[in-house]
């Protein structure tokens, strides 16, 4: 790997050869010294000693800025001094970067030259800093006016033949003011499409909850999570993903808390943290977490909570009234007797065959359940993204129901999300299915008229440009074409657009994947300082468990061309919607308070929202099940789910692959190309392999091989997807199971390979061949 480092905007040479990857064995802790140093070493190299200083300090802190990262909340009262974790670091690094994109980098290179070049060294390029335009049938992106980039997007959204031609992505960076005026700019225009990136992250969490206990979110907080008895961590790797998640399960530890890791692969923030801000993870050992590590087979999630379901069932009978919360069942649930029905009938043997954990395991995990009078179970994409997605997490919150571990303290659901802010733009009305209520409250606040019929999801939104009944892509934020499945069918589609439209701070891949003509808006970041008519402004999120706070961002932009996004899209709604329409978009440009007061009209739960938000900590917005125990489903009780009992076999001859993060990643941004904790150094077309899968199949570790999905397709003809040469690496996954890093592996994940009801793709679960490399001789 080779890594100049150009603060002037000069190009940042990030080349690398795959084939010079090492494999230095994976790691069994998390964090320690070496995260802070990586996280200076990483900072120092982006911003510089001044501005690393100034962001770092106040990154997570009351009158700082939120981490551009992930959700993870920050616990009630006093902040530490370093408030974020590696990845946190990582990412304010790559925003706060001195590195530029300039006009005279678009005249340098091609587009067609730029799409050669790897994601990595896209990222690496630094800000974007003024407005460009890709004319039809030009080779290279050049400068355009702010007014004549607005005046173009409506003249293409105006002359479509219906509003529901346009697609309005949006990222889970966006804020709270930013992503509720972005809403109502596409529904004064006439179309609910809105995909977002929660449609491919926890829309089968919001799906199966919406179900269950009638509110798409999470019924717990930190303080929850501290306090619990037991915590049962699926699917998800907090270590990489959710770093400081991992201090709050220290002290759920020193509380006397068992956790149980149920994961295909052993994470080392899962094995055993050290915290950078206390002596024993500094010289000591640091904090072993996971109490019970399940192996489990890709897939097998449903069978093992069925399995658990049926153990618990058997424990009752054993000591009558001492498992089941009858109380809480008979008051405030529906669906009991059609599950304890079905869950008795659960046959074990096939719950070990689904699994491949053994029946001591199993029990003994019943075991931790049957003891626990406080029980928090924590997933994320490794549960959502099955076809069986929204069943699995349906089963995981019947073990809690039957055991009354909803609405009362230390216990509850915990879908662990993703992007900064992906919960709050979906309370903010970022849905293409919002309930009617919502609309009317916005129509009577802004005399509107919104549109009823439910837009495009993500799949769908990709299936509708493919299909040529959508041709104007617009995407606030993210990265599109990298974050979606079926890499090759999602470009195309996206080229067959008459305009593509990318709002961003860096350069990324969906900028050179384009429409007929393509646009990018430079937006400032959440480190950027947010100076409109009436002074700095402030913008607020939500995390996830539901607590919205502000943030402010305290750097100089890296152009005076920037604007923000509530700007952005207040400008462009004027250009598109005329100067009679009844929405003050000009004033809200001007004072985000007005903003607030409107989201507050609007927004169950956000009545005085200016003043509550200022608030040390923010404010709790309101959750029925965990506050109350009121349950707004359509029975008016939780309801136990009915699902036949699914998971995926393996087929002979073949691996079920999952895709994932590497630890020098969040979401679609690279931050390098080392994964620490797996020890993989200096690349990532690696794929994770059982070593008696790899000799079965006729390879060894070590080897180049294609990675070739097959899947049916809806006439029944099998279908193929192909990603080339990826190095073998043996690694501790369970038998007939492998893994690899996305966005390499995206072309493998077919489009309509997708989780039943929720539609999100299934990317965990990918049936693929080996097939030895052309390059491997």
């Amino acid at each position: 790997m080779r890594s100049a480092r150009d603060g002037n905007g000069g190009d940042v040479d990030a080349g690398y050869d795959e084939h010079d990857v090492a494999i230095t064995g994976a790691k069994q802790e998390a964090a320690g010294v070496k995260a802070v140093m990586v996280s200076l070493r990483r900072g120092l190299a982006e911003m510089g000693p001044v501005r690393t200083a100034a962001t770092l300090t106040r990154l997570n802190q009351r009158h700082g800025f939120d981490c551009p990262g992930c959700a993870w909340p920050e616990e009630h009262g006093g902040r530490k001094l370093a408030e974020f974790c590696e990845n946190g670091a990582k990412a304010v690094a790559e925003e706060a970067t001195k590195r530029r994109v300039t006009a005279d980098f678009f005249a340098r290179h091609s587009v067609a030259e730029l799409s050669e070049k790897p994601e990595y060294w896209l990222s690496q390029q630094g800000r974007l800093t003024q407005p460009m335009v890709l004319q039809p049938g030009a080779t290279h992106y050049q400068p355009i006016k702010w007014d004549a980039a607005y005046r173009l997007i409506a003249e293409h959204l105006n002359a479509l033949s219906s509003p529901d031609e346009a697609l309005f992505y949006t990222s889970g960076r966006t804020s709270n003011e930013a992503a509720f005026l972005y809403q109502l700019l596409v529904r004064s225009f006439g179309t609910n499409n809105l995909p977002d990136c929660s449609n491919m992250c926890h829309e089968s969490s919001g799906t199966a909850l919406i179900d269950s206990i009638g509110i798409g979110k999470g019924s717990v907080t930190v303080e929850d999570v501290a306090n619990a008895d037991v915590i049962v961590i699926a699917g998800q790797n907090p270590g990489t993903n959710h770093p400081r998640m991992l201090s709050v399960l220290e002290k759920a530890k020193a509380n006397g808390a068992t956790v149980v890791a149920v994961n295909p692969l052993p994470e080392a923030g899962l094995i055993r943290f050290k915290d950078p801000q206390k002596v024993h993870g500094v010289v000591g050992d640091g904090v072993p977490i996971a109490d019970e590590f399940v192996q489990i087979r890709i897939g097998g999630d449903m069978a093992l909570f069925a399995g658990l379901g049926r153990l618990l069932f058997e424990a009752e009978d054993r000591a009558p009234g001492t498992v089941v919360d009858r109380a809480f069942v008979d008051a405030h649930c529906a669906g009991f007797d059609d599950y304890e029905r079905q869950t008795r009938a659960v046959d074990l043997d096939t719950v070990l065959e689904a699994t491949g954990i053994d029946e001591g395991q199993l029990r003994r995990v019943a075991d931790i359940l049957i003891r626990s009078e406080r029980t928090v179970i924590c997933w994320a994409m490794g549960l959502t993204q099955h076809r069986h997605a929204v069943a699995t997490i349906g089963e995981a919150t019947n073990l809690l129901l039957m055991r009354g571990m909803i609405g009362k303290p230390g216990a509850g659901v915990c879908p662990v999300r993703g992007h900064s802010n992906v919960q709050g733009d979906r309370t903010m009305g970022i849905w293409e299915k919002v309930p009617d209520w919502f609309l009317d409250a916005l129509d009577t606040r802004f005399g509107i008229a919104s549109p009823r019929k439910h837009g495009y999801d993500t799949v769908d939104a990709i299936r509708a440009m493919r299909d040529g009944r959508a041709h104007v892509f617009i995407g606030m934020g993210g990265n599109f074409v990298s974050a979606t499945p079926d890499t090759e069918v999602t470009e195309a589609a996206l080229r067959k657009c008459a305009l593509t439209v990318q709002i961003s701070t860096k350069l990324n891949r969906s900028h050179l994947v384009h429409g007929r003509t393509a646009l990018i808006l430079p937006t400032l970041g959440r480190t950027d300082r947010d100076i409109q008519a009436t002074g700095k402004q402030l913008v607020s999120v939500e995390d996830s468990m539901s607590m919205v706070h502000l943030s402010r961002g305290s750097l100089h932009p890296p152009s005076d061309e920037l604007r923000s996004e509530v700007a952005i899209v207040c400008q462009l709604a004027r250009a598109v919607l005329g100067p009679d329409h009844p929405v003050e978009w000009e004033a809200f440009t001007a004072d985000y308070n007005l903003i607030r007061d409107a989201i507050a009209d609007v927004v169950p739960g956000c009545a005085d929202y200016n003043t509550r938000v200022r608030q040390p900590d923010g404010f709790q917005l309101p959750h029925p099940p965990r506050d109350s125990r009121e349950f707004h489903t359509s029975t008016g009780k939780a309801n136990f789910s009915i699902y036949p009992l699914e998971w995926v076999p393996v087929p002979e001859g073949r691996l079920i692959l999952q895709t994932m993060r590497s630890h020098d990643q969040y979401n679609t941004t690279i931050y390098g190309l080392d994964d620490r904790y797996r020890g993989v150094k200096g690349g990532r077309r690696v794929v994770f392999v059982n070593p008696g899968d790899i000799a079965a199949l006729g390879f060894t570790d070590g080897d180049r091989v294609d990675l070739v999905s097959e899947f049916t397709d809806a006439q029944g003809r099998l279908q193929e997807r192909r990603a080339a040469d990826f190095r073998v690496v043996a690694y501790s996954t369970p038998a007939g199971n492998a893994a690899a890093y996305y966005p390499e592996t995206n072309p493998l994940v077919p489009l309509d390979h997708v989780a039943a009801r929720s539609n999100t793709p299934v990317s965990k679960a990918v049936v693929v061949r080996l097939e030895r490399s052309r390059s491997d001789g």
